[in-house]
């Protein structure tokens, strides 16, 4: 793997059924009601029944001062276990969130498998991989706790 591509995997567990992570993952437009990092998503195109299809536009904001655009389409789409979707655009790659239940929890993985393309980012990843990695960890880690407490008011 290339010092400008990068395999990134997070697990949260949440306290709460596969159904409700479900709904939330599987409608990224209400992330930046939840996700501080999330910024904006627009729809660019609807998909198909299920999702696949959709192309979003999404604005990240990260822990150091830096935002990402980058659109998403969705390429696949198991109901209640499985979303992923090709990325293009600052980032490019694959985004796959994978979902299963743990008694009443959810245990959630995202996989974001991604190369960086900003002409910055290309010629010190290098030296910033470990950088790039913390920060991804703290985009995540926000989307968590916003994930949480969201479901938490659903109560």
């Amino acid at each position: 793997m290339s010092s400008t591509e990068f395999h990134l995997v997070t697990e949260w567990i949440v306290d709460s059924p596969v159904e409700d992570v479900w709904r939330m993952l599987n409608t990224p437009e209400t992330w930046p009601d939840w996700w501080p990092s999330v910024k904006q998503v627009d729809v660019l195109r609807e998909g198909d029944e299920v999702g696949i299809g959709s192309v979003l536009r999404m604005r990240w904001s990260t822990a150091l001062p830096y935002d990402l655009t980058f659109e998403m389409q969705t390429v696949r789409v198991e109901p209640l276990v499985t979303i992923e979707g090709r990325a293009t655009g600052e980032l490019e790659g694959i985004g796959r969130w994978t979902l299963r239940p743990e008694g009443s929890k959810c245990h959630v993985r995202y996989d974001w498998i991604v190369k960086v393309t900003k002409p910055w980012m290309v010629r010190f990843s290098f030296i910033l991989k470990p950088i790039f990695r913390w920060n991804h960890n703290v985009v995540m880690e926000r989307g968590r706790r916003g994930l949480v407490r969201h479901l938490a008011r659903d109560r």
